[in-house]
């Protein structure tokens, strides 16, 4: 009776973050959107809701909530789905659909294509084991371990991509210290800027029109062998226009007119911060921006010496910092009833925190690169992407548990290499982070335009 009321709380949590997956595709991805095919729906709500699952089980065995064998069952029985969501059915869907979405092949040829690409794809996902320690073929091909370590890397790297990113850009997008000071006047100079530009293409290209009408009038029987010969250099004999020289000036002014207008944007998106920045929302966001920047020096530095020295924590962040406060500052405090229940604040936070940056993330990718036409097959792609992006949430996170909440994870996840994770994570991180400091430094220097340009 006690595991037939567990699966009842799992299935009933289940269908509610299945529901929620359905309507953050519905209300936020395909807002904008009439063509919802309701495969694809089924296919990117069913994946949400496993993974969520993994945190809540996650959840469950901090504060002791269902039986320990029934914990153990789920953890196993909503990973394997998992990965078979991962494995199996979105990449074959994706497969599909693009092979589909080419109308010259057959029904049938496009099953044996389909089922061809994902063979390849299977091999692909086997063959990442090779350059990495992970577990050989003797641990066997079709089990959970071998999977998730291959899933993992993938998994793996897409977090510390994102982490990187984020760390460096929401501390840059955030204090007002990375504000240029924007005056009115610097706006208006360059629509002026911007508008003689215009003004002088337009004039250039008006006479290049006039001097070709004017060829074509006096030349009717011959157009096209005076169009091959405008690459030359040459003049028309009415007005004296050098065609090939106006042609060049259009060229420089139409590149003149791209930086303006890149500059004129990025002036009012500066002053749009500033006006932000004042707002009440904004001096708080300011403060959080501040608190993050010290969190990215520090875990830049970290990483840093995490690969130089090839380290890996072996304390969760609550047990050494609890540890600290009982030794060395004195505290009388009981251990065992905080270290539970700074955990459970802990894991909650990171999956929150998880659970949205992915969410957001998401929702800015699939609107900058869908259509009507590619919108489906993105949401399977990112729908992979949230399924391997949560099953390596999951193995990272064990790092952030004390010891005897981590044996049920240990136990599922088999015999994997967490350390290499761990260091393959710091690896990637500092790449992502660097990268994003180097290319927001050159973002942000000023695109010149000199009033001589003009003339």
């Amino acid at each position: 009776m006690a595991f037939l009321g567990d699966c009842v709380i799992v299935f009933v949590s289940q269908m509610i973050f299945f529901a929620g997956g359905w309507l953050f595709f519905n209300k936020e991805l395909f807002k904008h959107y009439e063509i919802r095919h309701i495969s694809v729906q089924l296919i990117f709500s069913s994946t949400f809701a496993l993974s969520i699952t993994m945190f809540e089980l996650i959840i469950f065995e901090i504060i002791d909530v269902l039986e320990s064998s029934s914990r153990y069952f789920h953890w196993r029985l909503g990973l394997t789905l998992l990965l078979f969501m991962t494995t199996a059915v979105i990449p074959i869907y994706i497969c599909y659909s693009v092979i589909h979405s080419i109308s010259f092949f057959s029904d049938r040829w496009v099953r044996i294509l389909t089922t061809i690409c994902w063979f390849v794809f299977l091999y692909g996902l086997w063959r990442i084991g090779e350059p990495f320690p992970l577990l050989s073929a003797s641990h066997g091909i079709f089990t959970i371990e071998q999977v998730v370590s291959r899933i993992s890397v993938i998994g793996v790297t897409v977090m510390a991509i994102l982490s990187g990113f984020g760390a460096v850009n929401y501390p840059y997008t955030s204090m007002t210290y990375f504000i240029k000071p924007v005056s009115r006047n610097d706006i208006i100079c360059f629509e002026r800027r911007l508008a003689l530009t215009v003004d002088m293409l337009t004039a250039k290209k008006r006479r290049i029109a006039l001097a070709v009408y004017n060829h074509n009038k006096l030349h009717p029987a011959k157009p096209r062998i005076w169009e091959m010969l405008t690459s030359a250099v040459q003049r028309n004999t009415n007005n004296g226009e050098d065609i090939n020289q106006l042609k060049q000036e259009v060229y420089g002014l139409e590149e003149l007119l791209r930086s303006v207008f890149l500059e004129l944007s990025s002036l009012k998106n500066m002053e749009e911060r500033q006006r932000w920045s004042q707002t009440l929302k904004g001096k708080y966001f300011n403060v959080l921006g501040h608190f993050f920047s010290v969190y990215c020096v520090y875990k830049i530095f970290m990483c840093c010496i995490n690969i130089i020295f090839d380290r890996v924590g072996r304390k969760d962040p609550v047990t050494r910092g609890l540890e600290i406060a009982i030794h060395w500052c004195g505290f009388d405090i009981d251990f065992a009833f905080w270290n539970q229940y700074i955990s459970f604040l802990l894991v909650g936070c990171i999956v929150v925190t998880s659970i949205r940056g992915l969410l957001l993330t998401l929702t800015k990718f699939f609107y900058r690169i869908s259509s009507s036409k590619s919108s489906n097959i993105i949401v399977l792609i990112l729908g992979q992407i949230m399924g391997m992006y949560f099953c390596s949430s999951v193995l990272l996170m064990r790092m952030n548990m004390p010891a005897e909440y981590r044996v049920i994870i240990t136990e599922v996840l088999g015999n994997l290499h967490f350390n290499f994770y761990h260091r393959w994570f710091d690896v990637i991180f500092l790449v992502s982070a660097l990268t994003t400091i180097i290319v927001l430094y050159l973002s942000r220097k000023p695109v010149r335009v000199d009033d001589s340009d003009l003339h």
